[in-house]
C-alpha cells in the first residue's frame, strides 16, 4: 500500500524534473523561447538565424481564401481566411494566420463553424464604455483562436469626417480621443487573447468612392490633429502588433508607400515598433514602399516576393531594409504570445458571446427623443403595439463588406440554406424585434405589418395605443452613400403612420446618420445601431424600461447634406477607377481623383461649431429616462483635471457620461472645443457623485508645420462640461504657464 501511495508522487516528479530538463535544454538550444525575455529581444535572436529567403517569407501573403483571383500554392492554408505568412517551422515562429474581425469573425459559415456578432464599432463607441471596449476585443479574440485563427485584422479607427462613407459603421466616430481610447482598448484586450491585433487604415481613408485611387489632399497640422492623433491614441494603449496602411494616397503619394505617415510619423516619430501590413491589393511598388516603411505585402507576392528579392541581389534594396521588416514581424508575434501560446480549435463559447454582445449593445443605444410619455413602454396603459417595417418580424440588419459576420442559419429575410453569402448582400440576423417585445409584453396585443401597403401601415398604426416603426439603412464597405436619407420609400411611411398615430416611436438600425424630415411628427427616436446577435432583446430591455438607456452619439447627426463640408462626395472623373473592388493594384497608372478636407483638424462636431451650424443631434448627445444636473466645476490647472458633481434628479436610477471639452486660449486660430475627457457614472435617484475628469494634455496641443513640432500654448483654456458637446453649462479655465 505505502507502494501503490508514493508511485503517482514518484511519476509526478520524474515528469517534473524532466519537463523543467527540457525545458532548459530548448532554451539553450533555441534561447528566443525563453518568454522572459523582451520581445525585442527575442525577435533578434531569431532573426540573426535567419535565411534571406526565411526573411522574405515573413514579409509578403500567400493568397486569400474563395477569392480565385488572389491564389498561391499555400493559398490552401489561410484555413477559410483573408490571408496566410509562411512561419518558421526549424525555429518554432508559428505561422500568421490572419481572419477579418471588425465585429467578428468573419467567413465562419463557408466553413461550418459559428461567430458571435458585436454591436457595430460605431454602436460600441456610443457607449463611452471602455470595460465594453474590452469585452468586445476579449470574445472577437477568444473566437479567432478558437477557430485556429492567430491575427486580426478588426481595429477600424478612420474618423468620420465623411458620414456617407459606407465604413462608418466600422468605425468609432468623429472624435480623436474617443476613437483612439476606445478602438485602444478594443485591440488591448483582443491582443491579449494571444492574437496579433491590428489598426487601420492608416491613414486618412475617409471614404469608398475611389477608395484605390483617390487623393486625400490635407495639411501635416490636420492630419496630425485628427486622423493620426487618433491612431496614436490607440496605439500607445493597445500596442497593436501591426497596422494596416490605406488604399489611398495622401498628398500624393499610396498610403501603403507614404514616408511620411509610415516612416517619418508611425516609426520615428511614434516609435512603433510592430509591423506595416498593407491593405489587400494596396501594395503599388517594391524598392519604393519598402523604403517608405511597408513592411508586409497582403495577400499576394507580387512587389515583396520575387521582385523584392531580386532588388536586395541588385543591391537596390539594403538588406537593413529586409531584417527590419522581418524583425518587425516578429516583435509582434513574441509581443502578442504567439509563439507561447498558439491558438487551439474549439468550441466557441457561444453564450458568453450573446451575454457580451446584448450588454455592449444595451450601452450603446442611444435614445434621441422621448415626448408624450411614450418611453419606456408602459403595459398598464399601453394595450395594443403596432409593429411597422423594417422585417422586424424576423431580425435585424447586420453591416457589409469584409467585416460581415455570418447569421445562423442564413439571412433571416431569406428562406432557410437559400442562396449564399455574398460581401454585399443585406444580411439581417435571426433576432426578431417583434418576438423579443412579445416576450417582454405577454399581455399585450402586438401586430406586425412589414409597411410596403403605406394605407395598410397607417390603418393598423391609427388602431393602436403604439407604434413602433423600425427603420434601417445598409452601409458595407466597397461603396457610399448618395445621401443621408433612409431609402426605400421609409420617410414617407414614417411620416404617413405618424400623421395616423402621433403616438409613434422610430428605432434606427443603421451604420451612420441619418436625416429625419419627419422628427416634429413622432413622438420617440431610438437609434439603435447594426445591433448585433443578441439586439433585440437588449432592444426590448431598453424599451421596456428594464434597461436605462445611456449611450451618446459618437458622431453628429446633421439636419442635411448641405451642412456637411462637402455637400456631395466628389464624382469621379473619367480616368479614375476604384469604386468598389474594381481596381485593387492598378499599377503605375495615376488618376485625378481627389478630395481636398480643407476644414484641416475641423471634423464633425468641431465643423459645425466653427460654421456656426446647428445639428439635428450633436456629438455626445443622448437622453435617459431620468434626468441629471451638474454643478460644482473646479479645475485643477497643477494636475490637469477638472472637478464637478452629477446628481441624478430623476426618479430613476441611470448611467450619465459627464462630457469636459475645452477651447484653446484666445488669439488661436482654431475656434472650436475639442473633448478633453469624460467618465461614465451611475446613480441612483437622487444621489450625488463627486467626479474628477482628468484633462488630456495631448488634444490640446497644435501642430507646427513649419518646425514639424507639437506646440502646448500658454495662457487660458475654456474648460465646459455637461451632457454633450452643445449642453455643457458649467465654465471654468485651465491655465498654462
Amino acid at each position: 500500500m505505502q507502494i501503490r501511495k508514493r508511485l503517482p508522487i514518484t511519476l509526478a516528479a520524474i515528469a517534473l524534473f524532466f519537463g523543467a530538463h527540457c525545458l532548459a535544454a530548448q532554451q539553450t538550444e533555441r534561447p528566443w523561447m525563453n518568454a522572459k525575455l523582451s520581445p525585442e529581444e527575442r525577435a533578434e535572436l531569431v532573426l540573426k538565424q535567419l535565411t534571406l529567403d526565411e526573411k522574405l517569407s515573413l514579409v509578403h501573403g500567400n493568397g486569400m481564401a474563395h477569392e480565385p483571383q488572389w491564389t498561391m500554392p499555400l493559398t490552401h492554408l489561410t484555413n477559410g481566411g483573408a490571408g496566410y505568412v509562411e512561419g518558421i517551422d526549424r525555429l518554432g515562429i508559428p505561422p500568421l494566420i490572419i481572419s477579418d474581425a471588425g465585429y467578428g469573425v468573419r467567413s465562419s459559415g463557408a466553413s461550418g463553424r459559428y461567430s458571435t456578432a458585436m454591436p457595430s464599432n460605431l454602436g460600441a463607441a456610443s457607449s463611452w464604455d471602455l470595460e465594453s471596449a474590452c469585452a468586445f476585443g476579449q470574445v472577437i479574440g477568444g473566437e479567432l483562436r478558437a477557430q485556429g485563427f492567430d491575427m486580426t485584422l478588426g481595429g477600424g479607427l478612420n474618423l468620420t469626417r465623411e458620414p456617407r462613407n459606407g465604413r462608418t459603421f466600422e468605425y468609432a466616430g468623429e472624435d480623436p480621443l474617443l476613437a483612439g481610447t476606445v478602438v485602444g482598448n478594443m485591440m488591448k484586450c483582443e491582443q491579449a487573447q494571444h492574437v496579433v491585433g491590428d489598426i487601420k487604415h492608416y491613414a486618412v481613408n475617409d471614404q469608398e468612392t475611389g477608395r484605390f485611387v483617390v487623393n486625400s489632399i490635407i495639411s501635416k497640422r490636420a492630419m496630425q490633429e485628427s486622423d493620426l492623433l487618433a491612431f496614436h491614441i490607440a496605439l500607445s494603449i493597445g500596442s497593436p502588433g501591426a497596422v494596416m496602411c490605406s488604399y489611398n494616397r495622401i498628398n500624393g503619394d499610396y498610403g501603403c508607400e507614404n514616408s511620411y505617415t509610415l516612416k517619418d510619423v508611425l516609426k520615428k516619430e511614434w516609435g512603433y515598433r510592430g509591423f506595416v501590413i498593407s491593405d489587400w491589393g494596396g501594395t503599388h511598388s517594391t524598392e519604393k514602399a519598402s523604403a517608405a516603411g511597408l513592411d508586409q505585402e497582403q495577400p499576394m507576392a507580387d512587389y515583396f516576393g520575387p521582385k523584392l528579392k531580386a532588388a536586395v541581389e541588385a543591391g537596390k534594396v539594403p538588406l537593413s531594409e529586409i531584417d527590419d521588416h522581418a524583425r518587425r514581424v516578429l516583435y509582434a508575434e513574441f509581443l502578442s504570445g504567439i509563439v507561447d501560446n498558439p491558438p487551439e480549435m474549439g468550441v466557441v463559447d457561444v453564450e458568453r458571446g450573446l451575454e457580451v454582445a446584448q450588454h455592449i449593445e444595451e450601452k450603446s443605444i442611444v435614445l434621441l427623443k422621448s415626448n408624450q410619455a411614450v418611453l419606456p413602454i408602459d403595459p398598464s396603459r399601453v394595450h395594443s403595439i403596432a409593429i411597422i417595417g423594417g422585417h422586424a418580424d424576423v431580425g435585424m440588419l447586420s453591416g457589409g463588406g469584409s467585416a460581415q459576420v455570418d447569421p445562423p442559419a442564413g439571412n433571416a429575410i431569406m428562406a432557410p440554406g437559400k442562396g449564399a453569402t455574398h460581401w454585399q448582400d443585406h444580411i439581417w440576423f435571426p433576432t426578431s424585434p417583434l418576438k423579443a417585445l412579445q416576450t417582454k409584453l405577454p399581455n399585450t396585443k402586438i401586430n406586425f405589418d412589414s409597411g410596403t401597403d403605406v394605407q395598410q401601415a397607417a390603418n393598423l398604426a391609427r388602431n393602436s395605443d403604439l407604434v413602433i416603426v423600425f427603420a434601417y439603412q445598409w452601409l458595407s464597405e466597397g461603396m457610399d452613400l448618395p445621401n443621408l436619407s433612409l431609402p426605400d420609400n421609409q420617410d414617407a411611411l414614417i411620416e404617413q403612420v405618424a400623421t395616423a398615430n402621433p403616438r409613434t416611436i422610430v428605432v434606427l438600425e443603421t451604420g451612420t446618420a441619418v436625416t429625419m424630415p419627419w422628427i416634429d411628427k413622432v413622438a420617440g427616436v431610438v437609434e439603435a445601431w447594426y445591433a448585433g446577435s443578441a439586439g433585440h432583446k437588449a432592444l426590448a430591455n431598453v424599451l421596456v424600461g428594464d434597461v436605462n438607456p445611456s449611450g451618446k452619439l459618437a458622431m453628429t447627426f446633421p439636419k442635411s447634406e448641405s451642412d456637411l463640408p462637402r455637400p456631395v462626395i466628389p464624382t469621379l472623373p473619367a480616368d479614375a477607377e476604384g469604386q468598389g473592388n474594381d481596381s485593387v493594384n492598378s499599377g503605375t497608372r495615376v488618376s485625378s481623383y481627389a478630395v481636398h478636407y480643407d476644414e484641416g483638424p475641423e471634423v464633425g462636431y468641431k465643423w459645425y461649431e466653427a460654421q456656426h451650424k446647428q445639428p439635428l443631434f450633436p456629438f455626445g448627445f443622448g437622453l435617459s429616462y431620468t434626468s441629471y444636473t451638474y454643478s460644482g466645476l473646479t479645475v485643477d490647472s497643477s494636475a490637469k483635471a477638472a472637478r464637478f458633481t452629477v446628481k441624478n434628479s430623476g426618479r430613476r436610477a441611470g448611467t450619465e457620461i459627464a462630457q469636459v471639452y475645452a477651447t484653446l486660449p484666445e488669439g488661436s486660430d482654431e475656434h472650436f472645443k475639442r473633448l478633453v475627457g469624460w467618465k461614465r457614472v451611475t446613480l441612483a435617484p437622487g444621489e450625488s457623485q463627486s467626479i474628477t475628469v482628468p484633462i488630456d494634455p495631448r488634444v490640446l496641443q497644435t501642430f507646427d508645420d513649419s518646425t514639424n513640432a507639437w506646440n502646448f500654448a500658454a495662457g487660458e483654456y475654456e474648460v465646459v462640461v455637461g451632457s454633450s458637446s452643445d449642453n455643457t453649462p458649467l465654465k471654468a479655465s485651465l491655465r498654462v504657464q
